[in-house]
């Protein structure tokens, strides 16, 4: 698509992946070489963000750690690593008004948005743009999230992001990626499969069961997710749990992300040049204070 073409929307926006498998990957299944509607993640969740958006979905840099999904800081390190010339070049086109960082883990986020900030383009991220959403909407909120080392992982997100004081809990359903020292096949895309068919799932119930305990017993009033390989299970849980009578607002990555983009397009702002500062600031200050 040309750069004349991308100008005919309001937004035009680059998503781009954490990371992408090869084809032969021993641990997942591939959406290498499809539509980018049909290889973005719970794309029916998140059309109607998309309609007025210009937007590309890139493949994702090719993960260097393995042929499994990021789990651990080392695999998570790595990864953001090799997002960010994929985040230059995108900057270079001046194809976008924004880039969206996928994957709940936000790997190279920070980083990304230094690179962005000197072409004056906003960088959104799952993890960061959910937990901002949800302090919106509640005083705590709680996370659900996937596995024991994604959980570690993510509690050093929250603190990054200034949200520990916010953060009731992290909720562990325990369906970690397959991996070689656990070979074994994950459950959860037939565990989606499962629930998009209106038959019982595990996985959801699991969920379920652990949003309610973080609401009854850590305090959360909104519940978020951790890994974006669950961000599907949004829709039930908030079903389930106004059956169950909790008025509770349920939020996932994708749509936190994208809407939060929009608004950075919107304001005309981006990231402070105090935060992000160029390598020879006009001003400098004596003190900064953390």
């Amino acid at each position: 698509m040309s750069n004349r073409e991308h100008k005919h929307k309001k937004y035009r926006f680059m998503l781009i992946p954490a990371f992408r498998l090869p084809e032969n990957s021993r641990f997942a299944n591939t959406r290498n070489g499809l539509p980018k509607e049909q290889r973005l993640m719970n794309f029916a969740g998140v059309q109607h963000l998309l309609e007025d958006v210009e937007w590309d979905l890139h493949e994702g840099a090719l993960a260097t750690y393995g042929d499994w999904a990021v789990e651990n800081r080392e695999e998570f390190l790595l990864a953001g690593a090799a997002r960010l010339p994929i985040v230059r070049e995108a900057c270079e086109s001046g194809k976008y008004n924004a880039l969206i960082l996928l994957g709940g883990g936000e790997p190279g986020y920070l980083e990304s948005r230094e690179i962005a900030r000197r072409y004056g383009i906003p960088v959104t991220s799952c993890a960061s743009a959910q937990m901002h959403v949800a302090c919106m909407l509640g005083n705590k909120f709680s996370v659900i999230d996937l596995a024991e080392s994604h959980n570690m992982y993510y509690a050093d997100v929250i603190v990054r992001n200034r949200f520990a004081e916010r953060c009731a809990s992290i909720r562990n359903i325990n369906y970690p990626h397959p991996r070689p020292s656990a070979p074994e096949k994950s459950p959860l895309h037939a565990e989606k499969m499962l629930a998009l068919k209106g038959e019982p799932s595990p996985v959801v119930e699991r969920a379920v069961k652990e949003a309610v305990a973080a609401i009854e017993e850590d305090g959360a009033e909104v519940i978020t997710f951790g890994c974006s390989g669950i961000f599907w299970l949004r829709p039930f849980v908030e079903k389930r749990l106004k059956e169950l009578g909790w008025e509770v607002p349920v939020i996932e990555g994708y749509s936190c992300a994208i809407s939060l983009a929009k608004l950075y397009v919107d304001m005309g702002v981006d990231a402070s040049g105090l935060t992000f500062p160029a390598d020879r600031p006009q001003k400098s200050r004596r003190k900064k204070i953390v």
